[in-house]
């Protein structure tokens, strides 16, 4: 980064250094880095690229794009992250939210309108984003959030003060806090990278927390916490109640055959924006199969 730190303290401009920034990582990273630093919009660096940084601000800025260049997410660097219309605080205690991961939230809510007060539970909440999105666009829904790590819970729990709104969290394995209680929803987005998965050592996914990434499972597939939620989601969900997952790109024919063995009906997967399998959900069978045949929630096996 430019500039003579031993001046006055006018070591360059906001359109300077994010022209000198641009030169080493994306533009865009590069841009809001900038724009991060100085506490400016975009509107404020095209308008007025001559407005100056300080020495400090330009070592912060030279101290975020070197930790950028190493593959550092942008999120953790910024301290937020934009998921389904709304701003989240993230930090290198939970995994940062992905585009794909929208998928989720909009079957969810598909399920969601048509119910009274629905109970939901979202198994390894993380920073919370599909807890709080879903109470965010469905307030009558009443909302538990688990996650074994404290720090992510603490973490979600400011996401819920920041968006104002009263979800239930808990500490524990899975299904773990929540013996005896059952659902109309359970969203669960598990760790599914397998453990020998080069992808890990990858990108910016060192920087992130590993068991929100994997199972752990020297040798597995990746599908061992899946297998935990599918497995006890018959005993957690109410007649009619659904679960909806995520998983990997190449899961989805597993965890299908996971929704059928664990005698869930309705089993179908939708397919994220690039047209990759992302999302599997089955129900319970009761007294909402009629609703959730004609509202087209759920596809039948043979029509995937």
């Amino acid at each position: 980064m430019p500039g003579d730190a031993s001046g006055s303290g006018l070591v360059t401009t906001i359109g300077e250094a994010w022209r000198l920034a641009r030169q080493r990582i994306d533009r865009l990273d590069a841009r809001l880095l900038t724009e991060h630093v100085a506490s400016c919009s975009h509107a404020d660096l095209l308008a007025h690229p001559s407005r100056p940084l300080s020495a400090r601000q330009v070592w912060q800025l030279e101290a975020l794009v070197q930790r950028r260049t190493s593959g550092e997410p942008l999120a953790h660097l910024v301290g937020s992250v934009g998921f389904y219309g709304r701003e989240f605080r993230v930090n290198a205690d939970v995994l940062v939210p992905r585009p794909e991961t929208e998928l989720l939230v909009e079957l969810a809510l598909e399920r969601l309108r048509a119910l009274h007060e629905p109970a939901v539970a979202d198994l390894g909440t993380g920073s919370g984003v599909l807890a709080i999105s879903l109470k965010c666009l469905c307030p009558q829904a009443r909302v538990v959030a688990v996650d074994l790590s404290p720090a992510a819970l603490a973490v979600a729990r400011m996401n819920a003060a920041l968006h104002r709104v009263s979800i239930r969290f808990l500490e524990g394995d899975w299904y773990g806090p929540l013996a005896g209680e059952r659902f109309d929803l359970i969203v669960a987005n598990p760790p599914y990278v397998a453990m020998s998965d080069p992808h890990l050592e990858s990108g910016g996914l060192p920087f992130e927390p590993r068991m929100a990434l994997t199972d752990g499972v020297a040798g597995g597939d990746g599908l061992d916490c899946t297998r935990v939620i599918v497995g006890g989601a018959a005993m957690h969900l109410l007649p009619g109640g659904c679960l909806l997952i995520e998983h990997g790109h190449d899961q989805g024919e597993a965890v299908r055959q996971l929704l059928q063995e664990a005698g869930l009906a309705g089993v179908a997967t939708w397919s994220d924006l690039a047209g990759i399998e992302r999302v599997s959900a089955g129900r319970v069978p009761g007294s909402r199969d009629k609703e959730s045949q004609q509202d087209g929630f759920f596809l039948q096996p043979d029509e995937l």
